[in-house]
């Protein structure tokens, strides 16, 4: 039974997530604001977080920031805002899915139930990795270093990134790579392709020219 943390100032907000997340079989605990989530995170093991962003004290971002300091679980935000900037700001700190309020609790599931399933670790025959200069990227051990130093990335910039190189040297349409990173059940839009390309370019610093933008297709990772 998959376990998740619901974090919301909010006690109504809570009790609708959980009699939802019952039904589906999902088993809750609750957090009243950004402290008490990543105490709780910190000492026990969840397989997804659902947290609201605008808390008192220690904000969702912030939160979600401390918890990715040592534990890499998946997180969907939520938040009354719903600003590219903010969106982007979610990501950047770790969040794998953004739900502006008010939101739909059956919709909610449906994200919970795709997170979830992009979550669960990947088979691989053997030990796989791709080199390309200073940059290698390890699927097996889920790992990405430039010249050796390690590059921190978000889960889905993972899976993201390792279906391009997976995928290196074919043109990939935007429905092919929100298919296969997200998942059939996918309820975001083009923009949150676009903004995890925008980071995961960002991280890979002197080597984001290997995603080329194909206008009017989607994405390829050239590679030599």
């Amino acid at each position: 039974m998959p376990r998740i943390l619901v974090v919301d100032d909010e006690q109504r907000i809570r009790e609708v997530i959980k009699k939802y997340a019952a039904f589906e079989g999902y088993d809750i605990q609750e957090a009243e604001d950004g402290m008490q989530a990543v105490e709780i995170a910190g000492k026990e093991n969840f397989d997804l977080i659902i947290m609201d962003i605008m808390m008192p004290g220690l904000d969702g971002f912030s939160a979600c920031k401390e918890i990715r300091k040592v534990k890499e679980v998946p997180v969907i935000m939520l938040s009354a805002r719903g600003e590219e900037y903010d969106r982007i700001h979610g990501f950047e700190t770790g969040a794998d899915d953004y739900v502006v309020k008010p939101f739909s609790p059956r919709e909610l599931m449906m994200r919970v139930a795709a997170v979830l399933k992009r979550a669960k670790p990947q088979q691989d025959g053997g030990h796989e990795i791709y080199e390309s200069g200073g940059l290698k990227v390890d699927f097996t051990g889920r790992l990405v270093t430039i010249d050796g130093e390690r590059v921190d990335l978000s889960p889905k910039e993972y899976d993201l990134l390792f279906y391009l190189v997976r995928n290196r040297n074919i043109a990939l349409t935007r429905e092919n790579l929100i298919t296969n990173v997200w998942g059939y059940d996918f309820y975001g839009d083009d923009r949150t392709l676009d903004t995890h390309i925008k980071l995961l370019r960002k991280s890979l610093r002197e080597y984001s020219g290997k995603i080329v933008t194909l206008r009017g297709v989607g994405y390829r990772f050239e590679s030599e």
